[in-house]
């Protein structure tokens, strides 16, 4: 009989919910430091999530909170696709 593996679970910086991973948003700094968008899921890094939802997008991005977690600051061409990447784009 096989063991069904639990998905992994990560808290959303905006409203700080637990989620799938996959249904996730994952923004990474990368070891040279460079902030990106990664959509696999994979890339290397230091890793921080955000839910698909514009509230949460403004919330995390008001704290500061998503610049706090990859320990650097954030563009607005960054806040900009993720802004394109949640669901209800005026909030």
């Amino acid at each position: 009989m096989k063991t069904v593996k639990k998905p992994p679970m990560r808290h959303c910086l905006g409203c700080g919910a637990e989620l799938p991973k996959n249904e996730l948003i994952r923004v990474v700094r990368s070891p040279e430091g460079v902030i990106s968008i990664d959509t696999t899921g994979k890339s290397a890094g230091r890793g921080a999530y955000i839910c698909k939802k514009a509230s949460c997008l403004q919330k995390a991005r008001k704290s500061g909170r998503l610049g706090k977690a990859l320990d650097s600051s954030i563009s607005d061409e960054i806040y900009e696709v993720l802004k394109d990447q949640t669901e209800g784009k005026n909030g």
